[in-house]
């Protein structure tokens, strides 16, 4: 049996304070959790070192919500996967809509964001999804198919078995309020679960979790979550309060 993660990527919101309150928080639930699901927190880069330390002890866990494709050197503003492993991070999330459309980031480049991940040992959350003119032309399955082969042509069985989780999340549900059906977020997840077994085999495709990610929310978590293709959700505005986010753990 897969174990659900709920994941929150508190995206450019909060300040130190807020932070590390709702860390805080979120320990208390994740402490009091009776469905057995994994809880993990992206904060703000520059919040990774007082959130670690909110969460320190507990089971929760610390993700990045991004990561540099190089190593060292001199690249301004970015974190590198050493470095985010330095900071507590199990995981950082990589591909994520946001970055690909405002940060210009290729299906490339976010090949290459992973295998430095995995060659340092740092988990990814890799985040594929249609936009929504895609999916009115019927190209979803196309569109994901090739993220997916992008983004893991260079890893191994082994570094999938040990490190990869999937988030579908479709585009034009991201931060608009709309989310995919229960049915068309099942068959999309069927479809990812599919191209990872004839990518790696059958094993790691029964094992590998598949978060759905797009405007989850407390109204809509338990008929998402209830679907036994559905791994958990890569939440996003209903993270940033407590009482909402408890309330998906709970779902």
């Amino acid at each position: 049996m897969r174990t659900e993660l709920i994941a929150a990527n508190w995206k450019m919101n909060l300040r130190r304070d807020g932070a590390v309150d709702l860390a805080r928080a979120v320990r208390g639930v994740a402490e009091g959790n009776t469905r057995g699901r994994d809880v993990l927190l992206a904060p703000p880069a520059v919040y990774l070192g007082p959130v670690r330390e909110a969460i320190e002890g507990s089971s929760v866990l610390l993700a990045a919500q991004d990561v540099s494709a190089h190593e060292d050197g001199a690249f301004t503003g970015e974190h590198s996967a050493e470095m985010l492993l330095d900071a507590g991070c199990r995981y950082s999330i990589i591909g994520h809509s946001e970055r690909r459309e405002h940060g210009g980031e290729s299906d490339e480049l976010i090949g290459r964001k992973v295998r430095r991940a995995f060659d340092t040992g740092l988990g990814a959350i890799l985040c594929v999804g249609e936009k929504e003119d895609e999916r009115l032309r019927g190209h979803e399955t196309r569109v994901v198919e090739r993220q997916l082969r992008a983004a893991l042509e260079d890893v191994r069985k082994e570094e999938a078995d040990r490190l990869l989780v999937l988030a579908y999340e479709p585009v034009w549900a991201i931060g608009t309020g709309r989310t995919a059906t229960p049915k068309d977020a099942a068959i999309m997840h069927r479809f990812i679960r599919d191209w990872i077994g004839g990518r790696f085999g059958a094993g790691t495709a029964d094992a590998i979790r598949v978060l759905y990610g797009g405007s989850v929310k407390p109204a809509n978590a338990a008929d998402l979550l209830q679907n036994p293709e559905i791994d958990g959700a890569l939440v996003g505005g209903a993270s940033l309060k407590a009482d909402s986010f408890a309330a998906i753990i709970s779902a």
